[in-house]
């Protein structure tokens, strides 16, 4: 049984303390745990009711009571209203001794009965900045005159209340973050786990860090070891300025030191900080206290995760273990994406090479049934342009996407190697490569590669047989999936009764044949003294 108060003493009693520790320490939720100190607290000071009313947005609401279990959260007290409400507006004791329903300042509430009760105390409870939070509301059924030592204790019981309720409260917080942490370290392995790809894999680790740490934005830069540089790969931020932001280079900037140093770095206030590169957009954006962790794999750095507020903070010991937790699990995870696109890669290329080596032999089947070579010097020279605009779409794969290349970029690379080695000295012809680079898959880039090659080939040997001047213009259209590619030049006129489904020249046979594989259309003729080669055909997104 709990000894209730002792009327002389102005100190709680030990058992009387060992009490409302038991009911914090047994709780596991508040709602139990303000239940429990009610029911203590009743024992205690030997009433008859005990409830407790806590503050929110400025209404009292009845958390919990030893009498009217059917009330709770449903009463709620405005301040100044009845003596709770005075309590909680003043912050001073209230005390009834007698009569409480007929009390100056007594005011009913429906459901909520106080005739069975004589007297009562409201205890205003404080937090430790002395801000009003709540109130203890005690009442008995007889006349009760407490003493100046039982208001004493019961003003020990409130503080115990109000300190008891900011540790439950805190240790419930740190509960949850810890789990939040924990459980954002298990959503990342679960993505490493699943994902294969390593920009899914980037996107989805910033969006998940920022979502669970309520981070303003988060960022993955990787290092470019060829440049020596860290290069933005991903970004939860939705503002193309912050999207385009530029490489940082290692040794630069904070995020450039992290790299150099391998240790994690914090800034207090990126938009104060003198050594922090993009002040402009830190105050555009809201970005305020930052954390930089080196995201490294075998004591070697790949690239930095920072993550920003939208306000000036400390970042908490185990929030700064768990980012670095994520962050080593992240450097595994894309090494090991990386090492998967490789492979993929060489089987893509051990395929592809194939595919081009059965080309390049059809190619010089075509040749050997024409016999239209005035010596085995040009017919090698023919064979070297279409083996040269095969490679050309290789050398363009291995800068630019592993399944696609742009229309633009192989035209310009054909234009290169036929200035450099097919064009007669004695020629001054100009190139110019016009429209959008469109980006086509493997199959469709070679056979276009091919087609344009035999294309300016042809506008050369026939276009400039007489002509030692002139102009030879790529145009590249594309309109929803239909794209076209035209090749003009101002050379020699084409004859005036020219009829291309008579021309027996091998190279025009050969794009008549791709284009017709493109599930496109081939034409030749004459526009305003121009002759102009038109290829229309329809893009495919994948092979």
């Amino acid at each position: 049984m709990v000894a209730v108060l002792n009327p002389k003493a102005k100190e709680l009693s030990a058992d009387a303390q060992t009490a409302l520790l038991n009911a914090a320490w047994q709780a596991k939720s508040e709602d139990q745990f303000t239940n429990d100190l009610v029911q203590t607290i009743r024992h205690l000071v030997g009433a008859d009711s005990c409830d407790l009313l806590l503050l929110d947005r400025e209404v009292g609401v009845l958390v919990a009571t030893t009498s009217h279990p059917e009330m709770l959260h449903r009463l709620k007290i405005g301040l100044g209203k009845g003596i709770c409400g005075m309590a909680l507006e003043s912050g001073e004791r209230r005390i009834v001794r007698r009569d409480l329903t007929k009390a100056k300042d007594s005011v009913s509430y429906p459901g909520y009965d106080e005739s069975s009760f004589q007297s009562a105390v409201v205890e205003p409870l404080r937090n430790p900045n002395g801000k009003v939070i709540g109130a203890l509301y005690l009442r008995k059924r007889d006349r009760w005159a407490p003493t100046v030592g039982e208001l004493a204790q019961i003003s020990q019981i409130g503080r115990q209340i109000a300190l008891g309720l900011l540790s439950f409260r805190s240790g419930q917080a740190s509960s949850a973050k810890v789990s939040k942490q924990f459980g954002a370290v298990r959503q990342v392995t679960d993505i490493l786990a699943r994902s294969p790809y390593l920009e899914e894999i980037l996107q989805l680790l910033v969006n998940m860090t920022a979502q669970q740490f309520s981070y303003r934005v988060c960022t993955v830069r990787l290092l470019d070891e060829q440049n020596q540089e860290l290069v933005l790969r991903a970004t939860q931020a939705t503002v193309k300025a912050y999207q385009r932001k530029r490489a940082i280079k290692l040794g630069e900037s904070i995020a450039g030191r992290v790299i150099v140093e391998q240790k994690t770095i914090i800034v207090e206030d990126v938009q104060a900080d003198p050594e922090y590169i993009g002040h402009d957009l830190a105050v555009e954006q809201g970005l305020r206290s930052m954390i930089c962790i080196p995201l490294t794999i075998h004591d070697r750095a790949v690239g930095v995760l920072t993550c920003y507020t939208d306000r000036v903070r400390p970042f908490e010991e185990d929030e700064i273990k768990a980012l670095e937790t994520i962050a080593k699990q992240a450097a595994v995870g894309i090494e090991h994406a990386k090492l998967q696109v490789r492979t993929t890669l060489m089987q893509e290329m051990h395929h592809r090479v194939k595919n081009n080596l059965q080309q390049v032999v059809s190619l010089l089947r075509l040749q050997l049934r024409h016999k239209h070579y005035a010596s085995i010097e040009e017919a090698i020279n023919d064979s070297l342009s279409r083996i040269l605009a095969i490679a050309s779409v290789h050398d363009l794969l291995s800068r630019e996407d592993l399944d696609h290349v742009g229309i633009r970029s192989i035209a310009e690379a054909l234009v290169t190697h036929q200035q450099q080695s097919f064009i007669p000295t004695e020629k001054r012809i100009r190139f110019d490569v016009r429209g959008s680079d469109v980006r086509l898959n493997m199959t469709q880039a070679t056979q276009l590669a091919l087609v344009m090659n035999e294309l300016i080939q042809n506008a050369i040997e026939h276009g400039f047989k007489v002509a030692n001047e002139g102009d030879i213009h790529i145009n590249v259209e594309v309109e929803e999936a239909s794209v076209g590619v035209w090749v003009s030049n101002n050379g020699d006129p084409l004859p005036k009764d020219y009829d291309i489904s008579l021309a027996s020249h091998l190279g025009l046979q050969i794009v008549s044949n791709l284009a017709r594989g493109l599930r496109g259309s081939f034409k030749m003729e004459d526009r305003l003294g121009w002759t102009v080669c038109e290829v229309k055909f329809v893009r495919q997104m994948s092979e």
